[in-house]
């Protein structure tokens, strides 16, 4: 036998018992249901990195908490138990003030500032999550916060005294500053509270506003949009350098899509919902000159309170979004 002939045999072998690199399935936990926007896009995601990759990377979508608690899912991606998850940006503040950034009230306060907010401070978050092992992929906002009352709200003299659905440190200070008393709902809780008496006033999105059919219990809605806080997608860095470099090329293309697309998504989730508000009786009001000024004074204050805590690193990003 000569040597080329045991040369292809050999080749011949190594090709008849050489396997296929594996698909790698990577399970992805997101907190909220089918039916809301962020998780379409998210599985709009998973399907073009699939496509892209020819299958060698397939992300499973397990929604509604279904695979670990909104709490639990930034360490579980963290600690490697899940590669990829979804989580709210401002529920790691308690970590770090920078977090809590698009949850300044009045900061931002339109899609086009709080883009603009986003390209200041998103340098910033991903060193953040860097230090944890954490790599940002893409982030998509809420509609913004805006105002439920029983009636037209001329200035903020007319919240005075009312009971204000809060749900974090920040609603709470909003409330006080606005005159109004604050009182912990959850959102689930939001009609009976109001039947009860427990609020009359409150700030959330139109999503919310419909989904707990506001109209049953007020009747105007005054658009602020005073903050629009975004849901984050992470990945474990060292799951995520651990794939080809082609699939992790494929992967940050297929997230940079998902943040143009989510943030069409979030603007047109805002513009369905209010007219969904308006088709079911409620007022959809502009805010006066007067309540403008005033809320835009507190939104002054609650960031000079917040650049406080955040330090010379939160200023720094604040005066780059006002550079802008």
């Amino acid at each position: 036998m000569t040597a080329h002939t045991t040369a292809r045999l050999i080749a011949g072998l190594l090709a008849a018992t050489a396997v296929p690199a594996a698909a790698e399935t990577w399970d992805m936990p997101t907190p909220y249901g089918d039916s809301v926007f962020h998780t379409q896009n998210i599985t709009q995601f998973a399907e073009d990195v699939a496509e892209a990759t020819d299958g060698e990377l397939e992300i499973t979508v397990h929604s509604a908490g279904s695979l670990f608690a909104h709490p639990e899912i930034k360490d579980s991606v963290r600690r490697g138990l899940a590669p990829i998850g979804e989580t709210l940006m401002s529920r790691l503040e308690n970590e770090d003030p920078l977090f809590g950034i698009d949850s300044v009230p009045f900061l931002a306060a339109s899609y086009d500032e709080a883009e603009a907010l986003w390209a200041a401070s998103r340098p910033a978050i991903e060193e953040k999550l860097s230090e944890q092992g954490l790599t940002l992929l893409f982030a998509v906002p809420w509609p913004g916060q805006s105002l439920y009352t029983q009636g037209p709200v001329d200035s903020v003299a007319d919240m005075e005294g009312s009971a204000f659905r809060a749900y974090n440190t920040a609603t709470e200070r909003l409330a006080t500053l606005m005159g109004a008393v604050p009182t912990q709902i959850e959102t689930g809780d939001i009609p009976t509270a109001f039947a009860t008496g427990r609020a009359d006033a409150m700030i959330t999105s139109p999503s919310t506003g419909v989904s707990s059919q506001a109209w049953d219990f007020v009747s105007t809605y005054t658009e602020l949009q005073a903050w629009l806080p975004k849901n984050m997608v992470i990945v474990n860095t060292g799951a995520f350098e651990g794939l080809p470099e082609e699939v992790q090329t494929a992967v940050m293309e297929a997230a940079e899509a998902a943040e143009t697309r989510g943030w069409e998504m979030s603007e047109a989730e805002t513009e369905a919902q209010i007219a969904a508000l308006t088709e079911n009786g409620m007022e959809v009001m502009e805010p006066s000159e007067t309540l403008s000024a005033e809320l835009a004074e507190i939104g002054e204050t609650m960031t000079a309170e917040w650049s406080e805590q955040a330090g010379e690193e939160g200023q720094a990003v604040i005066d780059a979004y006002r550079a802008e």
